[in-house]
C-alpha cells in the first residue's frame, strides 16, 4: 500500500480555496451503552488525555472501565439528549454554520467552513480530507477550546499533523491556540449573565465552574489553569462583580489523583451549608452546553445545593448559537486568517492566463 494518498485530480486555473474546520470534544452517535463503548475507548485512548503508563493504563481501560461506565454514561447522556442527537453536536454544527454566514456577510463568501470531532463524528480526518478534496490548500484549525490544554487543543493539533502524514501536497495549516482572554469571548459571556440577570435578578454568589485536569499537569507546564483563572478574572471586571461574590472552581474530576482545585460540588455544597441562598452558575470554559453542562452542573450540581440548605440555583447556558460569540468567532476567525484573506485573490482572467500557459507547456487539463 503507498505510504501517500493519490492527490485529487487537479484542473489548472482552479481557484484554490481557503478552509476554516471548527473542531470540538466529540460525542457517541446515541445515548446508548453500545455507542458510548466506542467512543469512550477512543477519547481515553489519547495519551493525552490521560497520561498513565500505556500497558497499565490498557488493563484498567479494557479491564474495569469500558466494562463498568458505558451504562452508566449512557443514562446521562439520555437526560439530555435532544431530539436532533446531541447537544454537543447540535450546537458545534450551528455554530459552523453560522460562523459560514457571518463570514459571507462579512465579504468572504469563498471560504469552506467545516466543523467534526475530535472523537466520534464527523472525524478529523474525513473532514480534512473532505477539505482536500475540496480544494482546500490554506486551513485553519479553530479548536472549540477557550483556553489551552495539552488533553484538549493539544490533542487536536496531533490529530491533524497524524492525518496529514499520509498527505502528498500539504497545505498552509494554522492553528487558534487559545482565546481565554480574547475581548469579543469575554463580552459574549459578560452580556449572556447580564440578560440572564435582567430576567431573573442577581444572585449571592456566581460561580465559574470549569472542567478539571489533574494537578499534576498544572506542575509539569500545561497553562490551562492559569488561562481558566484569566477569563474568570476577566469576566469578574467585566460584570463589575467584587471579588467575594465571583468564585472559580472546577468540576468532572475523574478517578483518585488530586484534580485542580476547588472542586464545583463539594464548593456548591459548603455555600449552601454557609448561608448562600442563590447561586447562578456558569461554565466560560464550554462554548456548547453538552453533558458535563446540562447533566453535571444543571442537574446534579443543582441538586447538591438545594439538598445542602440553598434556596435558588441558576444555571446559565453557554454561549452556543448568541449572536454576540458567533460575532467574536468570526472576528477570532478573521485576525487568524490574516494575510490569507487581506491578500487580493487572482481574478478569473489571471486564472485563465495561468490554465493557457499550463496547457501550452504540456499540461493534460
Amino acid at each position: 500500500m503507498a505510504r501517500y494518498w493519490t492527490e485529487p485530480a487537479y484542473e489548472h486555473g482552479t481557484r484554490p480555496r481557503i478552509g476554516v474546520l471548527l473542531v470540538n470534544l466529540g460525542t457517541p452517535e446515541a445515548p446508548t451503552a453500545g455507542a458510548l463503548r466506542p467512543y469512550l475507548k477512543q477519547f481515553l485512548s489519547d495519551p493525552r488525555v490521560v497520561e498513565i503508563p500505556r500497558p497499565i493504563w490498557w488493563l484498567i481501560l479494557n479491564g474495569i472501565i469500558l466494562n463498568v461506565r458505558p451504562a452508566k454514561s449512557a443514562a446521562k447522556y439520555a437526560s439530555i439528549w435532544m431530539d436532533e442527537g446531541s447537544p454537543l453536536k447540535v450546537h458545534t454544527e450551528r455554530q459552523a454554520k453560522l460562523l459560514a454566514g457571518y463570514l459571507t456577510n462579512a465579504g468572504y463568501p469563498d471560504l469552506q467552513v467545516r466543523w467534526a470531532m475530535r472523537y466520534g463524528n464527523p472525524s478529523v480526518p474525513d473532514t480534512l480530507n473532505a477539505m482536500r478534496a475540496g480544494g482546500c490548500t490554506r486551513i485553519l484549525i479553530v479548536p472549540a477550546y477557550p483556553q489551552y490544554s495539552s488533553s484538549t487543543t493539544g490533542s487536536v493539533m496531533d490529530e491533524v499533523a497524524h492525518c496529514l502524514r499520509q498527505w502528498r501536497n500539504l497545505p498552509e495549516i494554522r492553528y487558534v491556540r487559545s482565546f481565554h482572554d480574547d475581548p469579543g469571548y469575554i463580552e459574549a459571556i459578560a452580556r449572556s449573565v447580564r440578560d440572564h440577570w435582567a430576567r431573573n435578578g442577581e444572585p449571592d454568589k456566581l460561580v465559574m465552574s470549569f472542567h478539571g485536569v489533574p494537578r499534576r499537569t498544572l506542575d509539569l507546564g500545561d497553562p490551562y489553569h492559569c488561562e481558566c483563572h484569566k477569563t474568570g478574572r476577566l469576566v469578574a471586571e467585566a460584570l463589575s462583580l467584587p471579588a467575594e461574590r465571583a468564585l472559580i472552581t472546577f468540576q468532572s474530576r475523574f478517578g483518585k489523583a488530586e484534580w485542580l482545585q476547588p472542586y464545583t460540588q463539594p464548593t456548591l455544597e459548603a455555600l449552601a451549608r454557609g448561608g448562600t441562598r442563590r447561586v447562578d452558575v456558569i461554565c466560560p470554559g464550554f462554548v456548547s452546553d453538552c453533558l458535563e453542562t446540562l447533566e453535571e452542573i444543571a442537574m446534579e450540581c443543582r441538586d447538591a445545593f438545594l439538598s445542602q440548605g440553598g434556596q435558588s440555583f441558576h444555571y446559565i447556558p453557554c454561549l452556543n448559537e448568541r449572536h454576540e460569540w458567533i460575532a467574536a468567532l468570526t472576528a477570532l476567525t478573521r485576525r487568524n486568517l490574516g494575510n490569507w484573506i487581506e491578500a487580493p485573490a487572482a481574478d478569473q482572467a489571471q486564472l485563465d492566463t495561468s490554465r493557457g500557459r499550463a496547457l501550452a507547456m504540456g499540461a493534460s487539463r
